[in-house]
Protein backbone atom coordinates (compact mmCIF):
# COMPACT_ATOMS: atom_id res chain seq x y z
CA UNK A 1 0.00 0.00 0.00
CA UNK A 2 1.35 3.35 -0.99
CA UNK A 3 1.92 5.67 1.94
CA UNK A 4 0.12 8.98 1.90
CA UNK A 5 2.21 12.09 2.16
CA UNK A 6 1.57 14.07 5.34
CA UNK A 7 -0.69 17.09 4.92
CA UNK A 8 1.31 20.27 5.44
CA UNK A 9 -0.36 23.38 6.79
CA UNK A 10 -0.16 26.50 4.69
CA UNK A 11 -0.79 30.12 5.36
CA UNK A 12 -4.44 31.18 4.75
CA UNK A 13 -5.36 33.94 2.34
CA UNK A 14 -5.83 37.55 3.33
CA UNK A 15 -9.61 37.29 3.67
CA UNK A 16 -9.63 33.86 5.32
CA UNK A 17 -6.79 34.69 7.67
CA UNK A 18 -6.98 36.15 11.15
CA UNK A 19 -6.29 39.66 9.89
CA UNK A 20 -9.21 39.65 7.45
CA UNK A 21 -11.57 38.21 10.06
CA UNK A 22 -10.56 40.84 12.61
CA UNK A 23 -11.13 43.62 10.05
CA UNK A 24 -14.54 42.28 9.04
CA UNK A 25 -15.69 41.82 12.63
CA UNK A 26 -14.46 45.29 13.56
CA UNK A 27 -16.45 46.90 10.73
CA UNK A 28 -19.57 44.91 11.62
CA UNK A 29 -19.45 45.80 15.30
CA UNK A 30 -18.69 49.47 14.66
CA UNK A 31 -21.60 49.68 12.19
CA UNK A 32 -23.80 47.97 14.77
CA UNK A 33 -22.74 50.60 17.29
CA UNK A 34 -23.57 53.35 14.81
CA UNK A 35 -27.01 51.84 14.24
CA UNK A 36 -27.63 51.76 17.97
CA UNK A 37 -26.63 55.42 18.11
CA UNK A 38 -28.76 56.31 15.06
CA UNK A 39 -32.03 55.03 16.56
CA UNK A 40 -32.20 57.43 19.52
CA UNK A 41 -30.69 60.21 17.41
CA UNK A 42 -33.48 60.16 14.80
CA UNK A 43 -36.08 59.89 17.56
CA UNK A 44 -34.64 62.91 19.35
CA UNK A 45 -34.48 64.85 16.07
CA UNK A 46 -38.21 64.30 15.51
CA UNK A 47 -39.09 65.40 19.02
CA UNK A 48 -36.97 68.54 18.79
CA UNK A 49 -38.41 69.36 15.38
CA UNK A 50 -41.96 69.08 16.73
CA UNK A 51 -41.06 71.16 19.79
CA UNK A 52 -39.76 73.82 17.41
CA UNK A 53 -43.10 73.87 15.64
CA UNK A 54 -44.87 74.09 19.00
CA UNK A 55 -42.74 77.08 19.98
CA UNK A 56 -43.52 78.84 16.70
CA UNK A 57 -47.22 78.05 17.08
CA UNK A 58 -47.26 79.51 20.61
CA UNK A 59 -45.71 82.73 19.37
CA UNK A 60 -48.25 82.84 16.55
CA UNK A 61 -51.08 82.34 19.05
CA UNK A 62 -49.75 85.13 21.27
CA UNK A 63 -49.50 87.42 18.24
CA UNK A 64 -53.11 86.68 17.35
CA UNK A 65 -54.21 87.50 20.88
CA UNK A 66 -52.37 90.83 20.68
CA UNK A 67 -54.32 91.95 17.62
CA UNK A 68 -56.92 94.71 18.11
CA UNK A 69 -60.09 93.09 19.37
CA UNK A 70 -58.33 89.75 18.67
CA UNK A 71 -59.70 89.92 15.13
CA UNK A 72 -57.48 88.80 12.25
CA UNK A 73 -58.19 88.86 8.59
CA UNK A 74 -58.27 85.60 6.73
CA UNK A 75 -55.12 86.45 4.80
CA UNK A 76 -53.21 87.47 7.91
CA UNK A 77 -54.28 84.34 9.79
CA UNK A 78 -53.21 82.13 6.90
CA UNK A 79 -49.91 83.94 6.72
CA UNK A 80 -49.29 83.48 10.43
CA UNK A 81 -50.19 79.77 10.29
CA UNK A 82 -47.99 79.24 7.24
CA UNK A 83 -45.10 80.97 8.96
CA UNK A 84 -45.51 78.70 11.97
CA UNK A 85 -45.95 75.63 9.76
CA UNK A 86 -49.14 74.46 11.49
CA UNK A 87 -52.83 74.12 10.75
CA UNK A 88 -54.39 74.55 14.18
CA UNK A 89 -53.20 76.10 17.44
CA UNK A 90 -55.13 75.49 20.65
CA UNK A 91 -54.18 76.74 24.12
CA UNK A 92 -55.41 75.44 27.45
CA UNK A 93 -55.02 77.35 30.70
CA UNK A 94 -56.64 76.06 33.84
CA UNK A 95 -60.08 74.82 32.94
CA UNK A 96 -60.46 77.04 29.89
CA UNK A 97 -59.55 75.89 26.41
CA UNK A 98 -59.20 78.34 23.54
CA UNK A 99 -58.78 77.81 19.80
CA UNK A 100 -56.20 80.45 19.01
CA UNK A 101 -55.70 79.86 15.27
CA UNK A 102 -57.22 77.56 12.68
CA UNK A 103 -56.74 77.13 8.95
CA UNK A 104 -59.68 77.65 6.61
CA UNK A 105 -59.36 74.26 4.91
CA UNK A 106 -60.98 70.99 5.99
CA UNK A 107 -58.77 68.25 7.37
CA UNK A 108 -58.81 65.30 9.76
CA UNK A 109 -56.17 64.39 12.27
CA UNK A 110 -54.71 60.95 11.44
CA UNK A 111 -52.55 60.46 14.52
CA UNK A 112 -51.94 62.23 17.82
CA UNK A 113 -48.80 62.39 19.92
CA UNK A 114 -48.30 63.64 23.46
CA UNK A 115 -44.72 64.80 23.94
CA UNK A 116 -45.14 65.20 27.69
CA UNK A 117 -45.19 61.45 28.50
CA UNK A 118 -43.39 59.77 25.62
CA UNK A 119 -41.04 56.93 26.61
CA UNK A 120 -37.77 56.37 24.76
CA UNK A 121 -38.91 53.21 23.00
CA UNK A 122 -42.18 54.92 22.01
CA UNK A 123 -40.18 57.83 20.59
CA UNK A 124 -38.11 55.45 18.44
CA UNK A 125 -41.21 53.64 17.17
CA UNK A 126 -42.96 56.96 16.42
CA UNK A 127 -39.90 58.20 14.53
CA UNK A 128 -39.75 55.15 12.27
CA UNK A 129 -43.53 55.32 11.86
CA UNK A 130 -43.21 58.88 10.62
CA UNK A 131 -40.46 57.95 8.15
CA UNK A 132 -42.38 54.98 6.80
CA UNK A 133 -45.74 56.76 6.50
CA UNK A 134 -46.53 56.84 2.80
CA UNK A 135 -49.21 59.52 2.69
CA UNK A 136 -49.18 63.12 3.82
CA UNK A 137 -50.75 62.62 7.19
CA UNK A 138 -52.11 65.30 9.46
CA UNK A 139 -50.88 64.79 12.97
CA UNK A 140 -51.82 66.35 16.27
CA UNK A 141 -49.11 67.16 18.81
CA UNK A 142 -49.57 68.10 22.47
CA UNK A 143 -46.98 69.54 24.79
CA UNK A 144 -46.45 72.05 27.57
CA UNK A 145 -46.04 75.61 26.18
CA UNK A 146 -42.34 76.51 26.23
CA UNK A 147 -43.12 80.19 27.01
CA UNK A 148 -45.51 79.30 29.87
CA UNK A 149 -48.45 80.91 28.14
CA UNK A 150 -50.73 78.13 29.41
CA UNK A 151 -50.84 74.61 30.76
CA UNK A 152 -51.18 72.83 27.41
CA UNK A 153 -50.72 73.63 23.77
CA UNK A 154 -52.03 71.47 20.96
CA UNK A 155 -51.24 71.86 17.31
CA UNK A 156 -52.12 70.13 14.06
CA UNK A 157 -49.76 70.03 11.08
CA UNK A 158 -48.86 68.16 7.93
CA UNK A 159 -46.28 65.41 8.50
CA UNK A 160 -44.62 65.75 5.08
CA UNK A 161 -42.13 68.52 6.10
CA UNK A 162 -41.16 66.42 9.12
CA UNK A 163 -40.56 63.39 6.88
CA UNK A 164 -38.38 65.41 4.53
CA UNK A 165 -36.34 66.82 7.42
CA UNK A 166 -35.94 63.37 8.97
CA UNK A 167 -34.74 61.85 5.68
CA UNK A 168 -32.20 64.65 5.22
CA UNK A 169 -31.00 64.18 8.80
CA UNK A 170 -30.89 60.40 8.38
CA UNK A 171 -28.89 60.66 5.15
CA UNK A 172 -26.38 62.98 6.78
CA UNK A 173 -26.14 60.67 9.79
CA UNK A 174 -25.63 57.71 7.43
CA UNK A 175 -22.74 59.39 5.63
CA UNK A 176 -21.22 60.44 8.93
CA UNK A 177 -21.70 56.93 10.34
CA UNK A 178 -20.01 55.32 7.37
CA UNK A 179 -17.09 57.71 7.64
CA UNK A 180 -16.75 57.24 11.39
CA UNK A 181 -17.20 53.48 11.09
CA UNK A 182 -14.41 53.18 8.58
CA UNK A 183 -12.20 55.52 10.58
CA UNK A 184 -12.82 53.82 13.92
CA UNK A 185 -12.66 50.35 12.35
CA UNK A 186 -9.33 51.21 10.75
CA UNK A 187 -7.93 52.49 14.03
CA UNK A 188 -9.19 49.48 16.00
CA UNK A 189 -7.95 47.10 13.32
CA UNK A 190 -4.52 48.72 13.29
CA UNK A 191 -4.30 48.41 17.08
CA UNK A 192 -5.52 44.80 17.15
CA UNK A 193 -3.32 43.91 14.20
CA UNK A 194 -0.25 45.25 15.99
CA UNK A 195 -1.11 43.85 19.40
CA UNK A 196 -2.64 40.45 18.50
CA UNK A 197 -2.79 39.55 14.82
CA UNK A 198 0.85 40.04 13.84
CA UNK A 199 2.20 38.12 16.87
CA UNK A 200 -0.26 35.28 16.18
CA UNK A 201 0.76 35.23 12.52
CA UNK A 202 4.39 35.07 13.62
CA UNK A 203 3.61 32.13 15.90
CA UNK A 204 1.71 30.39 13.10
CA UNK A 205 4.47 30.88 10.52
CA UNK A 206 7.05 29.62 12.97
CA UNK A 207 5.07 26.48 13.83
CA UNK A 208 4.57 25.70 10.14
CA UNK A 209 8.25 26.23 9.33
CA UNK A 210 9.39 24.29 12.40
CA UNK A 211 7.07 21.41 11.52
CA UNK A 212 8.76 21.08 8.13
CA UNK A 213 12.12 20.37 9.76
CA UNK A 214 11.86 20.05 13.55
CA UNK A 215 15.51 19.05 13.89
CA UNK A 216 16.73 22.43 12.63
CA UNK A 217 17.58 24.56 15.67
CA UNK A 218 17.60 27.71 13.54
CA UNK A 219 13.84 27.39 13.09
CA UNK A 220 13.12 27.62 16.81
CA UNK A 221 11.15 30.75 17.63
CA UNK A 222 12.97 33.58 19.35
CA UNK A 223 10.69 34.94 22.08
CA UNK A 224 10.22 38.66 22.48
CA UNK A 225 10.16 40.82 25.61
CA UNK A 226 6.39 40.84 26.05
CA UNK A 227 5.00 39.83 29.45
CA UNK A 228 1.41 39.19 28.40
CA UNK A 229 -0.21 35.97 27.15
CA UNK A 230 1.51 36.29 23.75
CA UNK A 231 4.90 36.56 25.42
CA UNK A 232 4.16 33.53 27.60
CA UNK A 233 3.07 31.56 24.51
CA UNK A 234 6.28 32.49 22.68
CA UNK A 235 8.50 31.42 25.57
CA UNK A 236 6.60 28.16 26.11
CA UNK A 237 6.75 27.43 22.37
CA UNK A 238 10.49 28.15 22.39
CA UNK A 239 11.07 25.74 25.27
CA UNK A 240 8.88 23.06 23.69
CA UNK A 241 10.58 23.36 20.29
CA UNK A 242 14.02 23.26 21.88
CA UNK A 243 13.13 20.15 23.88
CA UNK A 244 11.59 18.48 20.83
CA UNK A 245 14.55 19.27 18.58
CA UNK A 246 16.94 17.95 21.22
CA UNK A 247 14.90 14.77 21.66
CA UNK A 248 14.76 14.18 17.91
CA UNK A 249 18.49 14.73 17.63
CA UNK A 250 19.10 12.29 20.47
CA UNK A 251 16.72 9.83 18.83
CA UNK A 252 18.68 9.99 15.61
CA UNK A 253 21.92 9.46 17.50
CA UNK A 254 20.42 6.49 19.36
CA UNK A 255 19.07 5.06 16.11
CA UNK A 256 22.49 5.35 14.52
CA UNK A 257 24.06 3.80 17.62
CA UNK A 258 21.53 0.96 17.59
CA UNK A 259 22.25 0.30 13.94
CA UNK A 260 25.96 0.19 14.64
CA UNK A 261 25.44 -2.12 17.62
CA UNK A 262 23.26 -4.46 15.59
CA UNK A 263 25.97 -4.69 12.93
CA UNK A 264 28.71 -5.64 15.39
CA UNK A 265 26.57 -7.74 17.73
CA UNK A 266 27.18 -10.97 15.82
CA UNK A 267 30.95 -10.61 15.84
CA UNK A 268 30.91 -9.50 19.47
CA UNK A 269 28.84 -12.49 20.50
CA UNK A 270 31.22 -14.80 18.66
CA UNK A 271 34.18 -13.22 20.46
CA UNK A 272 32.50 -13.61 23.84
CA UNK A 273 31.56 -17.22 23.07
CA UNK A 274 35.14 -18.04 22.08
CA UNK A 275 36.39 -16.42 25.26
CA UNK A 276 33.86 -18.45 27.24
CA UNK A 277 35.11 -21.71 25.67
CA UNK A 278 38.70 -20.79 26.49
CA UNK A 279 37.75 -19.99 30.06
CA UNK A 280 35.99 -23.35 30.37
CA UNK A 281 39.24 -25.07 29.35
CA UNK A 282 41.17 -22.99 31.83
CA UNK A 283 39.01 -24.38 34.60
CA UNK A 284 40.60 -27.81 33.99
CA UNK A 285 44.13 -26.51 34.46
CA UNK A 286 45.64 -27.65 37.75
CA UNK A 287 47.39 -24.38 38.45
CA UNK A 288 46.01 -22.99 41.74
CA UNK A 289 46.01 -19.40 40.47
CA UNK A 290 44.07 -20.40 37.38
CA UNK A 291 41.60 -22.41 39.43
CA UNK A 292 41.07 -19.40 41.67
CA UNK A 293 40.42 -16.85 38.90
CA UNK A 294 38.78 -19.07 36.27
CA UNK A 295 35.31 -19.12 37.95
CA UNK A 296 35.34 -15.33 38.21
CA UNK A 297 36.32 -15.05 34.54
CA UNK A 298 33.55 -17.45 33.52
CA UNK A 299 31.01 -15.54 35.61
CA UNK A 300 32.08 -12.23 34.08
CA UNK A 301 31.78 -13.61 30.54
CA UNK A 302 28.34 -15.04 31.33
CA UNK A 303 27.17 -11.66 32.56
CA UNK A 304 28.62 -9.95 29.50
CA UNK A 305 26.85 -12.32 27.11
CA UNK A 306 23.60 -12.01 29.02
CA UNK A 307 23.81 -8.22 29.11
CA UNK A 308 24.48 -8.10 25.36
CA UNK A 309 21.54 -10.39 24.61
CA UNK A 310 19.13 -8.47 26.83
CA UNK A 311 20.25 -5.11 25.45
CA UNK A 312 19.81 -6.22 21.84
CA UNK A 313 16.37 -7.60 22.59
CA UNK A 314 15.29 -4.43 24.39
CA UNK A 315 16.78 -2.26 21.66
CA UNK A 316 14.31 -3.48 19.07
CA UNK A 317 12.14 -0.67 17.75
CA UNK A 318 9.00 -2.54 18.72
CA UNK A 319 8.09 -6.01 19.91
CA UNK A 320 5.93 -7.96 17.54
CA UNK A 321 2.30 -8.18 18.67
CA UNK A 322 1.56 -11.38 20.58
CA UNK A 323 0.40 -14.34 18.53
CA UNK A 324 -1.94 -15.72 21.17
CA UNK A 325 -3.01 -19.32 21.57
CA UNK A 326 -4.33 -21.58 24.34
CA UNK A 327 -1.30 -23.10 26.10
CA UNK A 328 -1.03 -25.82 28.72
CA UNK A 329 0.82 -23.89 31.39
CA UNK A 330 2.33 -26.87 33.26
CA UNK A 331 4.08 -28.13 30.11
CA UNK A 332 5.35 -24.66 29.30
CA UNK A 333 6.68 -24.24 32.87
CA UNK A 334 8.58 -27.56 32.56
CA UNK A 335 10.15 -26.29 29.38
CA UNK A 336 11.28 -23.08 31.09
CA UNK A 337 12.72 -24.96 34.07
CA UNK A 338 14.69 -27.31 31.85
CA UNK A 339 16.15 -24.40 29.86
CA UNK A 340 17.35 -22.45 32.91
CA UNK A 341 21.08 -22.93 33.61
CA UNK A 342 22.10 -23.30 37.27
CA UNK A 343 25.72 -23.49 38.39
CA UNK A 344 26.66 -26.91 39.73
CA UNK A 345 27.94 -25.30 42.89
CA UNK A 346 24.62 -23.57 43.55
CA UNK A 347 22.18 -25.17 45.94
CA UNK A 348 18.97 -24.21 44.14
CA UNK A 349 15.90 -26.27 43.32
CA UNK A 350 12.99 -25.25 41.10
CA UNK A 351 9.51 -26.70 41.59
CA UNK A 352 6.66 -26.70 39.08
CA UNK A 353 3.48 -26.56 41.16
CA UNK A 354 1.14 -25.75 38.28
CA UNK A 355 -1.73 -28.20 38.19
CA UNK A 356 -2.59 -30.02 35.01
CA UNK A 357 -5.38 -28.43 33.01
CA UNK A 358 -4.50 -24.78 33.78
CA UNK A 359 -4.38 -22.97 30.45
CA UNK A 360 -3.30 -19.48 29.47
CA UNK A 361 -4.21 -17.48 26.37
CA UNK A 362 -0.83 -16.01 25.42
CA UNK A 363 2.03 -15.93 22.95
CA UNK A 364 4.26 -18.93 23.61
CA UNK A 365 7.61 -17.26 22.98
CA UNK A 366 6.65 -14.11 24.86
CA UNK A 367 5.51 -16.04 27.94
CA UNK A 368 8.68 -18.17 27.90
CA UNK A 369 10.78 -14.99 27.89
CA UNK A 370 8.76 -13.55 30.79
CA UNK A 371 9.06 -16.65 32.96
CA UNK A 372 12.73 -17.12 32.04
CA UNK A 373 13.58 -13.55 33.05
CA UNK A 374 11.79 -13.88 36.37
CA UNK A 375 13.41 -17.24 37.16
CA UNK A 376 16.82 -15.92 36.18
CA UNK A 377 16.37 -13.00 38.55
CA UNK A 378 15.45 -15.39 41.36
CA UNK A 379 18.48 -17.59 40.60
CA UNK A 380 20.82 -14.58 40.63
CA UNK A 381 19.39 -13.41 43.94
CA UNK A 382 19.82 -16.87 45.53
CA UNK A 383 23.36 -17.28 44.16
CA UNK A 384 24.24 -13.83 45.52
CA UNK A 385 22.86 -14.79 48.93
CA UNK A 386 24.79 -18.08 49.01
CA UNK A 387 27.98 -16.32 47.95
CA UNK A 388 27.60 -13.75 50.72
CA UNK A 389 26.52 -16.14 53.49
CA UNK A 390 27.99 -19.55 54.03
CA UNK A 391 25.03 -20.52 56.24
CA UNK A 392 22.46 -19.56 53.61
CA UNK A 393 19.66 -22.12 53.24
CA UNK A 394 19.01 -24.09 50.11
CA UNK A 395 17.44 -21.92 47.43
CA UNK A 396 13.87 -22.76 46.45
CA UNK A 397 11.97 -21.36 43.47
CA UNK A 398 8.37 -22.34 42.83
CA UNK A 399 5.98 -21.60 40.04
CA UNK A 400 2.23 -21.87 40.53
CA UNK A 401 -0.81 -20.80 38.53
CA UNK A 402 -4.60 -20.75 38.70
CA UNK A 403 -7.62 -19.58 36.77
CA UNK A 404 -9.84 -16.77 38.09
CA UNK A 405 -12.73 -16.53 35.64
CA UNK A 406 -11.26 -15.47 32.29
CA UNK A 407 -7.90 -14.47 33.84
CA UNK A 408 -4.82 -16.63 34.37
CA UNK A 409 -2.84 -15.80 37.53
CA UNK A 410 0.81 -16.93 37.68
CA UNK A 411 2.89 -16.72 40.87
CA UNK A 412 6.68 -17.05 41.05
CA UNK A 413 8.15 -17.32 44.55
CA UNK A 414 11.64 -17.71 45.98
CA UNK A 415 13.25 -17.68 49.41
CA UNK A 416 15.90 -15.18 48.41
CA UNK A 417 17.09 -12.05 50.25
CA UNK A 418 14.29 -9.87 48.88
CA UNK A 419 14.45 -6.66 46.88
CA UNK A 420 15.85 -3.50 48.48
CA UNK A 421 13.27 -0.82 49.32
CA UNK A 422 14.99 1.85 47.21
CA UNK A 423 14.76 -0.32 44.09
CA UNK A 424 11.06 -1.21 44.27
CA UNK A 425 9.77 2.13 42.97
CA UNK A 426 11.67 1.75 39.67
CA UNK A 427 11.52 -2.03 39.56
CA UNK A 428 10.10 -2.29 36.03
CA UNK A 429 12.10 0.58 34.47
CA UNK A 430 14.82 -0.23 31.96
CA UNK A 431 18.39 0.02 33.26
CA UNK A 432 17.01 1.22 36.61
CA UNK A 433 15.87 -1.98 38.33
CA UNK A 434 19.14 -3.84 38.90
CA UNK A 435 19.03 -4.69 42.57
CA UNK A 436 22.61 -5.88 42.83
CA UNK A 437 25.91 -5.46 41.09
CA UNK A 438 26.16 -7.38 37.84
CA UNK A 439 22.48 -7.15 36.92
CA UNK A 440 21.42 -5.64 33.60
CA UNK A 441 18.26 -3.95 34.80
CA UNK A 442 16.41 -5.16 31.69
CA UNK A 443 14.85 -8.50 32.66
CA UNK A 444 11.87 -7.10 34.56
CA UNK A 445 11.42 -4.21 32.10
CA UNK A 446 11.17 -6.64 29.18
CA UNK A 447 8.86 -8.94 31.15
CA UNK A 448 6.53 -6.06 32.04
CA UNK A 449 6.44 -4.86 28.43
CA UNK A 450 5.54 -8.33 27.12
CA UNK A 451 2.86 -8.91 29.77
CA UNK A 452 1.22 -5.52 29.12
CA UNK A 453 1.14 -6.31 25.41
CA UNK A 454 -1.27 -9.12 26.37
CA UNK A 455 -3.47 -6.69 28.27
CA UNK A 456 -2.18 -8.06 31.58
CA UNK A 457 -0.05 -6.83 34.43
CA UNK A 458 2.90 -7.88 36.57
CA UNK A 459 3.34 -6.76 40.17
CA UNK A 460 5.65 -7.34 43.09
CA UNK A 461 3.23 -8.89 45.56
CA UNK A 462 5.65 -9.24 48.45
CA UNK A 463 9.37 -8.97 49.17
CA UNK A 464 11.19 -9.47 52.47
CA UNK A 465 14.07 -11.39 54.00
CA UNK A 466 11.86 -14.50 53.74
CA UNK A 467 11.63 -14.24 49.95
CA UNK A 468 9.98 -12.56 46.99
CA UNK A 469 6.74 -13.19 45.11
CA UNK A 470 5.84 -11.84 41.66
CA UNK A 471 2.27 -12.14 40.35
CA UNK A 472 1.40 -12.11 36.64
CA UNK A 473 -2.18 -11.71 35.41
CA UNK A 474 -3.05 -12.40 31.77
CA UNK A 475 -6.70 -12.09 30.65
CA UNK A 476 -8.10 -14.21 27.85
CA UNK A 477 -8.33 -12.58 24.48
CA UNK A 478 -11.83 -11.29 23.74
CA UNK A 479 -13.02 -11.78 20.18
CA UNK A 480 -15.24 -9.32 18.40
CA UNK A 481 -18.95 -9.43 18.98
CA UNK A 482 -20.97 -11.53 16.52
CA UNK A 483 -24.73 -12.02 16.20
CA UNK A 484 -26.21 -15.26 17.45
CA UNK A 485 -28.86 -17.29 15.74
CA UNK A 486 -31.63 -15.39 17.46
CA UNK A 487 -30.13 -11.99 16.64
CA UNK A 488 -28.69 -11.49 20.11
CA UNK A 489 -25.16 -10.18 20.69
CA UNK A 490 -22.92 -12.76 22.31
CA UNK A 491 -19.48 -12.26 23.84
CA UNK A 492 -17.16 -15.15 23.08
CA UNK A 493 -13.62 -15.96 24.11
CA UNK A 494 -11.01 -17.27 21.74
CA UNK A 495 -10.86 -21.01 22.14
Amino acid sequence: MQEQEPIRSKQPGALRGLSGKVLLLTIIFVMLGEVLIFLPSIANFRIQWLKGRIAQAEIAALAAEAAPDQILSSDLRSEILMGAGVLVVSLEKGESRKLALRSDGDFMIDASFDLRSTMWYEAIMDAFGAMLAGENRVIGVMDKPPNMSGDLIEIALYEEPLQAAMFRYGFNILLLSIFLSLLVAGMIFAALNWVLVQPMQRLTRNMVEFGQNPEDFSRIIKPGLRHDEIGIAERELHDMQTELATMLQQKNHLAALGLAVSKVSHDLRNMLTSAQLISDRLSNVEDPTVKRFAPKLISSLDRAIEFLSQTLKFGRAQELPPNRERLELRELADEVIEAVVIKPSSRIRIFNEVKAGVVVDADREHLIRVLTNLKRNSIQALEFLQAERSDAPEGVISLDARREGSVTVIEIRDNGPGIPEQVRERLFQAFQSAARQGGTGLGLAIAAELVRAHGGDIILQSSSEAGTCFVITIPDQVTQLRPGRTGERKLSLKA
